[in-house]
């Protein structure tokens, strides 16, 4: 059987999305973690942080719950995983996924608590980090980690996708639902957690030797994993490189963030070099880039715009990077010139490689994957007074790179001519504004990006289905050529697209959970301005190709709407199907190259296919419906050689025209860039 890549990539880009469900939560515990142990430390807060003190106390229980996210990694991503996954009902699939996880972690506890040596498992010890067990749940049972869990999480969400709807007869209808599900979920966890118990144990070992490997490789494994983790960022799947090493388990158990959080006492008081205590932190140096290397981008950008454009520009840069510094978040800076110049983007990711690995040369270590403030928090303030050379390297590192960018990309821009903002004409310009990118914007807002995004995705009927990650839209459509250019969306405020076949993301910014529900409220309203229904019939595309207003088609008749107002497409296909239900009332006999329509409305069509057509005498057409004939929306009426009209000079532009529009005060045309015969909708009355 053959692999349809874009299905795949689409699978992998919204399981990508999904995962970042969870992550969202992990810079805000990460901070009070860090603020607790902080702030007990004595060195520090003096006397005030003793032992027994209420100050101690106080944050001796916030740092209790701080550590919330992170000892329960595996739970929370078997609940949140569906949440971005199931395609209806997401609150109870996270139910569905709890249990069945639940229920494999028992089905392992019972056969190695039975069968351990056959497994070559020791489950009379501890379970302790190291010894390949763990406590879930208050279960003892396989250390699978994160990785164990979002496979169960996946396979709960399939089997929610697949049953949740599934009808039973009444007498057994109480298993319908969730019950059905957990019930599928429950038998065929039972040789999976078999399975799980003779095979896990090598993965252990395999990720033992994958820990060495990136220990050992130094230098070199740090630059890897840096420009992998920049350049899979317009794909999405970016998240696949870096969660398992600051999340866990590749190079350190519970994964570099937690390590380095929770031994931040240690690495405060002894006399060893962060890097000698802790060389897996070379992992987590991504935000050099964000703090240093995007203000030696946006200084590029700016140094190379034109002069009238300057301020305009400005506006634009100055609040993206201080999102990218401030934040971490870097796609609005780097959206502004990965389409134009993707070959920057590649520099972009090579010069982040090698800013971490120089950093880590010089003994740069840590946890920084965020901006300037978690960084502090996390890093400079815990350990600045122990540490000193360590961050003044750094900045020291990260500066010299800020140099190194800008003359980069500044003789890049110039060298290639890359029409980077500021250097190509005034339209494109004005599709970058700083309002694009204010971190908060008001609900109509909201409404109205939900709504053009929509529309620029080819309508209601053209979405498979929707989730997020932590800036971007990621749709799946049925069929790609109906999706906008970035333009489009960009002048709706997103801040770029991405569009890989059928797999579609909008950059949105941070406020894309909000961008999603108005979106998916669309999607779910039944009078929505995309769906057919009685209350506001709509008209589908007549042919497939690229819509024109019909106040462009080269024809004064048509034009200036003579016969009454329209719309028109210049067609790829030589067909043209029925916009809606309705009878013939006249065709061409002769040429073929027309037809009229009455819908069942009431509405009365022409269709006109090219401009002067009529001297063709018919040749090259084929009309496949006779007056009084019933048709059904997108019965073929017409077949026409595209070529041939072209061939004899004439415009195959197809025009279709409402005769009594004025009885229909409601009628709009959409906006589209592209229309599919049958499929896209076209007009609502």
């Amino acid at each position: 059987m053959l692999i349809n890549k874009d299905i795949v990539m689409q699978k992998v880009q919204r399981f990508g999305g999904a995962m970042f469900t969870p992550v969202l939560l992990f810079t805000f515990f990460g901070i009070m973690a860090a603020l607790s142990i902080l702030f007990k430390n004595t060195a520090i807060m003096g006397s005030i942080a003793d032992k027994g003190t209420i100050w101690y106390d106080i944050w001796f229980i916030i740092e209790k719950g701080a550590w919330t996210v992170f000892s329960q990694l595996p739970l929370l991503f078997v609940v949140a995983l569906p949440i971005g996954l199931a395609k209806k009902n997401s609150g109870r699939a996270a139910m569905e996924s709890l249990v069945i996880y639940l229920v494999v972690n028992y089905f392992i506890s019972g056969f190695l608590e039975l069968w351990g040596p056959m497994f070559n498992v020791d489950f009379a010890q501890d379970a302790v980090p190291g010894s390949g067990l763990a406590m879930v749940a208050n279960i003892k049972t396989l250390d699978m980690g994160m990785l164990g869990a979002i496979f169960i999480a996946a396979v709960s969400v399939y089997l929610h996708n697949k049953l949740y709807d599934v009808n039973l007869p009444e007498i057994v209808g109480i298993f319908r639902g969730s019950v059905l599900v957990i019930v599928a979920g429950f038998f065929i966890m039972l040789p999976v957690a078999f399975i799980l118990c003779l095979f896990w144990p090598k993965v252990q070992l395999a990720i033992v030797s994958l820990q060495g490997f990136m220990k050992a490789s130094g230098l070199l494994g740090v630059w890897l994993y840096t420009f992998l983790e920049r350049i899979l960022i317009p794909t999405g799947l970016h998240h696949f490189i870096y969660m398992p090493f600051i999340y866990g388990p590749a190079v350190v158990d519970g994964g570099t963030k937690q390590y380095f959080i929770q031994h931040l006492p240690e690495f405060s008081t002894s006399a060893h070099t962060l890097k000698e205590m802790f060389p897996q932190g070379g992992f987590d140096l991504t935000s050099m880039s964000k703090m240093f290397g995007c203000p030696g981008i946006a200084l590029a950008i700016y140094a190379t715009a034109q002069k009238k454009k300057k301020k305009i520009i400005a506006g634009l840069l100055i609040p993206a990077t201080f999102t990218a510094i401030l934040c971490g978040v870097t796609e609005p800076l780097e959206f502004t010139f990965l389409f134009v110049a993707p070959v920057l983007f590649l520099v972009h990711a090579v010069l982040a490689g090698l800013m971490a690995m120089t950093a880590y040369a010089f003994g740069v270590v840590g946890v920084f994957d965020g901006g300037i403030i978690e960084c502090a928090v996390e890093n400079w303030i815990p350990l600045f007074k122990y540490h000193p050379m360590t961050y003044i390297l750094q900045f020291i590192v990260g500066f010299a790179f800020t140099a190194i960018y800008f003359v980069v990309f500044r003789w890049l821009i110039l060298h290639f001519d890359f029409k980077t903002p500021g250097r190509g004409d005034d339209e494109e310009d004005k599709l970058y504004t700083k309002a694009d990118y204010k971190a908060k914007k008001a609900n109509d807002e909201y409404d109205s990006k939900a709504e053009a995004f929509l529309d620029g995705l080819g309508g209601k009927t053209n979405i498979v289905d929707v989730t997020n990650c932590a800036t971007r839209l990621r749709v799946n459509v049925k069929d790609g050529t109906l999706v906008a250019n970035a333009k489009t969306f960009i002048a709706a405020g997103a801040h770029g697209l991405v569009h890989n076949k059928n797999a579609v993301q909008v950059i949105v910014g941070l406020s894309v959970p909000q961008i999603r529900e108005r979106f998916e409220n669309l999607l779910q309203n039944d009078i929505s301005n995309n769906e057919s229904n009685a209350i506001s019939p709509s008209l589908l595309a007549f042919a497939t190709g690229k819509v024109v207003s019909i106040d462009d088609v080269p024809d004064k008749a048509f034009s200036e709407k003579t016969m009454g107002d329209g719309i028109a497409i210049i067609p790829e296909k030589g067909i043209i199907t029925a916009p809606a239900d309705g009878t013939i009332i006249m065709t061409a006999d002769k040429t073929g190259h027309a037809l009229g329509i009455k819908l069942t409305t009431g509405m009365e069509i022409l269709i006109h296919i090219g401009i002067d057509t009529v001297t063709l005498d018919g040749t090259g057409f084929k009309t496949l419906v006779n007056p009084n004939d019933n048709i059904t929306t997108g019965d073929k009426l017409i077949e026409f050689d595209l070529e041939k009209i072209k061939q004899a000079g004439l415009n195959p532009i197809t025009i279709m025209v409402i005769t009594n529009f004025d009885q229909y005060t409601a009628l709009e045309f959409k906006s589209l860039q592209k229309a599919k015969a049958g499929i896209s909708i076209i007009a609502t009355y």
